[in-house]
């Protein structure tokens, strides 16, 4: 039972709206992948210290801004879960990354020297609009000077983060951006515009005022681990399921 809004709410009520909302088999999943976490760290003598714990805590704290022990438990109360929930959780999400390491922190390197490439980023902006034919005229606009990519993208693009951040799209790799637009910017020359390239969203201009070259940092060393790892839980979750219907 859970007491929220001074309402007691039923555990099958939960379950229930889970099911509504299709989000019940995420859930079992997430539990299922909880308990081959820890039977496979239990399975290689991994474990977390108080110390890991504590230090995690308080990162949390000041990404949150919890200055005091009593706005810490504010907003624990708020969050419907108490110290050892909170711990708990931390546990988990340490203990995973732990495992993580320990099962692929050899094999990220060879999957980084293999799929180099994917990791080539670009610093993208894109414009997005309905019509083939207004995405034709900026295009002709931007190449003859008579407007800037990036002042078309502040009045034109549909999408308004894009707008007002004018056309600029974030910090990309290859494997983050659809394959017709992947093959389209990394094939480009930077500070040009690409298009129109007729996509789900509508018709795309592109242009990349950067590209820089893929290096294993340790964003990208958590990328590939963590991919890897997924995978992992993945198959291993089959497998259990396999076993049950042996």
């Amino acid at each position: 039972m859970i007491h929220f809004a001074g309402i007691s709410i039923q555990s099958e009520d939960i379950v229930d709206t889970l099911k509504q909302e299709f989000k019940l088999r995420s859930v079992c999943q997430r539990i299922l992948f909880q308990e081959i976490v820890r039977s496979a760290a239990a399975e290689h003598n991994l474990e977390i210290t108080p110390s890991e714990i504590q230090a995690k805590a308080d990162a949390m704290r000041l990404e949150y801004k919890l200055e005091s022990a009593a706005k810490t438990f504010e907003w624990l109360h708020h969050q419907l879960v108490n110290s050892d929930d909170w711990e708990d959780g931390i546990r988990y999400k340490l203990l995973s990354q732990k495992l993580a390491d320990y099962l692929f922190s050899e094999d990220v390197e060879k999957q980084f020297a293999q799929s180099r490439l994917d990791f080539e980023q670009a610093n993208l902006y894109r414009i997005v609009v309905p019509y083939a034919q207004v995405a034709q005229e900026l295009y002709y606009q931007i190449e003859e000077n008579e407007i800037s990519f990036f002042e078309a993208a502040h009045l034109y693009d549909i999408d308004e983060r894009r707008r007002l951040q004018c056309g600029f799209d974030g910090r990309l790799s290859r494997w983050q951006l659809p394959p017709e637009l992947a093959a389209s910017v990394f094939g480009a020359s930077a500070r040009t515009v690409v298009g129109p390239i007729k996509t789900e969203a509508g018709y795309e201009l592109l242009w990349v005022d950067e590209f820089i070259e893929p290096e294993l940092s340790t964003e990208t060393y958590a990328q590939i681990r963590d991919r890897m790892f997924q995978t992992w839980l993945e198959r291993e979750l089959q497998r259990l399921e396999a076993n049950q219907t042996v």
